[in-house]
């Protein structure tokens, strides 16, 4: 069983309506006060999403499973083409940054971490402090990207970022801009933001669910 609205809301979060989907979070889960979830975003039982994070789904869906946890200041986003996909027991550190990836059971993403649309990493995988994910990269079960370093290409290899040369060499070819933006890469500035700007602008009919917070036991 999910809540959604008002009765969520006497836990103190603040869950908005984005594009006609309204959050779901399980009964046995917990979602600090400041903490912000749009859209369709799904919170599986006894997971933890805490202070700050936000939990976006945009014109896609998210989804947090069991016992996992979205700690300080995270930022999870979901895409139509790239559902951002949380498994269970996984660890999602503080200032995380996971945009359209799908994490598998086990996962362990540290402070600082950044996964881009169309990643996957497997089950057991870790992502250690400031590391990164690319876009369209596939990192298999129980691999670890070292502190700073960077995951790049199906199947994954993976550089210190003082190898410029040996990421982009493989990076160029997945499309960053397409698989982001819906551009080509030559596409110039004006053309990629007004395509953002137009995308973010459903947010402005956003609905509250809720605007006067109460405690449970009120």
């Amino acid at each position: 069983m999910f809540a959604t609205g008002a009765g969520c809301w006497q836990a103190g979060w603040v869950l908005i309506e984005h594009r006609g989907s309204v959050p779901q979070v399980h009964p046995s889960a917990y979602v600090a006060p400041t903490a912000v979830l749009c859209g369709a975003v799904r919170i599986g039982p006894d997971a933890r999403v805490l202070f700050g994070a936000v939990l976006t789904a945009e014109d896609g869906r998210i989804s947090v499973g069991a016992r996992s946890i979205v700690m300080e200041n995270a930022v999870i986003r979901g895409r139509a083409r790239h559902p951002a996909v949380i498994g269970d027991d996984v660890l999602v550190g503080p200032h995380a940054h996971v945009n359209g990836a799908r994490v598998g059971d086990g996962c362990f993403l540290a402070t600082g971490a950044a996964l881009f649309p169309g990643c996957v990493a497997g089950a057991g995988s870790e992502v250690r402090i400031h590391g990164v994910v690319q876009v369209n990269t596939v990192l298999p079960p129980g691999a670890t990207v070292p502190v700073g370093w960077v995951a790049v290409g199906d199947p994954a290899q993976i550089y210190p970022p003082a190898q410029h040369q040996h990421i982009w060499a493989i990076q160029e070819s997945l499309d960053f801009p397409g698989t982001v933006y819906g551009v080509t890469p030559d596409a110039p500035a004006a053309e990629r933001m007004s395509r953002q700007s137009a995308w973010f602008a459903a947010h402005r009919r956003d609905r509250i669910l809720d605007e006067s917070p109460r405690r449970q036991d009120d």
